[in-house]
């Protein structure tokens, strides 16, 4: 992804902004001498964390100007902050890269001035649950659109006070998708693009989404295994399987501890437990 630091630029059409690389400049600048352009330093106010917004901040010298733009790999939605100078200019956008996210600011010709790579740790979640706390482990570099999507409802708030819904012993629990008394929880984003194969396995104590008989489907409910569910995994097009995105990193106890509750049929579904298992917060802890 591509931006140019010259205001009339990002406030021209997304074509212009395209060509930006290529032209002195994009909807004005005359015949004027542009100022002599330096890149000292890029760096970002906080850790990342795959998913949530980052920012980026160049120091220099003729940063207002459409000589210098900023390339960066690992991120979505770049856009410039408001109160730049020509000797510092920010930048924010969301964390995708599964490991880093690369910065590359360049010059009109497309050289590069500075390049400086962020590391990006391996996303986790914690669960508080009525039952206990849990610690998610989440593999955003085989699975990214579903780890995003469940970062998307984690980082929302969408999980607090949903259940534990559906516990199958020696097969799955299942939650993400009712709250209270069993009423249906509508997801607020759209379906996903189901993400098998991606190597990873349905084995003892995995992150899956849960989905219906159609492969693009999953939204907010997901699933532990509780044993070696390998049946459930990619076999064909016919067969696409289910997606893993994680894995239980602690707590693995408490959903043994789960697997154990009476269950019975509720809101007209079964292996619904007797006494319900909230999932009281959802956190991504980095």
């Amino acid at each position: 992804m591509n931006t140019s630091f010259d205001s009339k630029t990002l406030r021209a059409t997304g074509l212009c902004a395209a060509v930006t690389l290529a032209l002195a400049g994009c909807g004005g600048g005359g015949g004027s001498t542009a100022p002599a352009v330096s890149v000292s330093d890029i760096t970002t106010s906080a850790p990342l964390a795959y998913s949530k917004a980052a920012t980026f901040t160049l120091t220099g010298h003729g940063l207002d100007t459409s000589g210098v733009s900023l390339n960066v790999k690992g991120c979505q939605g770049l856009q410039l902050l408001a109160g730049g100078t020509p000797e510092q200019q920010s930048m924010a956008c969301q964390v995708t890269g599964a490991s880093t996210v690369q910065v590359d600011a360049q010059g009109a010709t497309g050289a590069v001035l500075l390049s400086r790579s962020f590391n990006v740790p391996a996303p986790e979640v914690e669960l508080q649950t009525t039952l206990g706390r849990l610690t998610l482990a989440l593999y955003p570099d085989k699975a990214p659109a579903t780890v995003l999507n469940f970062l998307g409802y984690v980082n929302s708030g969408f999980y607090a006070g949903t259940l534990f819904h559906r516990v199958v012993p020696n097969f799955v629990v299942q939650g993400g998708g009712f709250t209270t008394g069993m009423a249906y929880k509508t997801p607020t984003y759209n379906p996903i693009t189901l993400e098998t194969p991606n190597g990873l396995s349905n084995l003892r104590g995995t992150l899956a989404m849960a989905r219906t008989s159609a492969a693009n489907s999953a939204t907010s409910q997901f699933y532990v295994n509780l044993k070696d569910n390998t049946g459930l995994d990619y076999a064909s097009s016919s067969a696409p399987g289910y997606a893993v995105f994680g894995r239980v990193q602690d707590g693995l106890g408490l959903i043994d501890t789960l697997a154990g509750v009476p269950t019975g049929t509720a809101a007209g579904l079964t292996d619904v437990p007797l006494s319900e298992v909230v999932i009281l917060k959802a956190t991504q802890t980095r």
